[in-house]
């Protein structure tokens, strides 16, 4: 949709397709409401501009308030599809709890296996830097969390806490589904094997070393008196065959 068709919905003025909030009045503009893609969608949309998917958002009670780790507001507590989330109104954030993550991770992995991967991942993919990188605390624990490439190799840098959930800045989520359908986690599966087995080629080797050291000390003679000794035996039957 044109960005020059759509008014906010409280005022009326024009708004871009990418505002969060309306310049005029401050109403807030973007949520994150399809079920697909998780795309933050302009208000007021039937369907996701992204992936066509049809939306599906509804607002629930939450048990307890939750802080945005970036803007300590009450975070929203949604239902987008089937998927329990929490997005902050103010930079649209989206922590999802580890079982909430799963379930994306292999509910998307799942439908790329089965639809096929339409698109290639970009070798080395760069991975978004801030200018300047602020630790962020964990909703539940309140602990600073770790910022981790999720995956190794999909190029986006998150906030985890391992035993709560993880936290997406603005569209993080989005481009995370876009890194899965893919082929992300193959990749990245291919590459740990890889891995694995150039590991495992130097330990055999490490090990085949050793164990020639070992058997150079038992029978007393090191590398150079074992070459003396060929070429000397060389040398006699030399002599015997002239």
């Amino acid at each position: 949709m044109p960005a020059e068709t759509l008014n906010c919905p409280m005022c009326g003025a024009p708004a871009s397709s990418d505002a969060s909030s309306c310049e005029h009045c401050g109403a807030r503009l973007a949520t994150v409401a399809c079920p697909s893609c998780f795309g933050l969608l302009f208000q007021g949309a039937k369907f996701c501009s992204h992936c066509g998917a049809k939306v599906d958002r509804t607002e629930v009670d939450a048990d307890a308030p939750e802080k945005c780790p970036r803007c300590r507001v009450d975070m929203e507590a949604v239902q987008i599809g089937k998927t329990h989330l929490h997005e902050c109104p103010k930079c649209e954030g989206i922590w999802a709890d580890s079982d909430s993550l799963q379930e994306i991770c292999a509910d998307r992995e799942e439908q790329a296996a089965v639809l096929g991967m339409p698109t290639l991942l970009q070798a080395g993919s760069a991975v978004d830097v801030e200018a300047n990188i602020r630790y962020v605390p964990c909703p539940i624990c309140a602990k600073l969390m770790n910022r981790v490439n999720f995956a190794r190799c999909s190029g986006v840098v998150v906030d985890v806490c391992r035993e709560h959930g993880t936290w997406f800045d603005r569209d993080e989520l989005r481009r995370i589904i876009e890194f899965i359908r893919a082929g992300g986690f193959e990749k990245e599966r291919l590459r740990e094997i890889d891995e694995l087995q150039q590991q495992r080629r130097q330990l055999e080797s490490t090990r085949r070393d050793m164990a020639m050291e070992v058997n150079a000390r038992e029978t007393g003679l090191g590398y150079s008196d074992r070459h003396l000794g060929i070429s000397l035996v060389g040398s006699v039957l030399q002599s015997i065959f002239r």
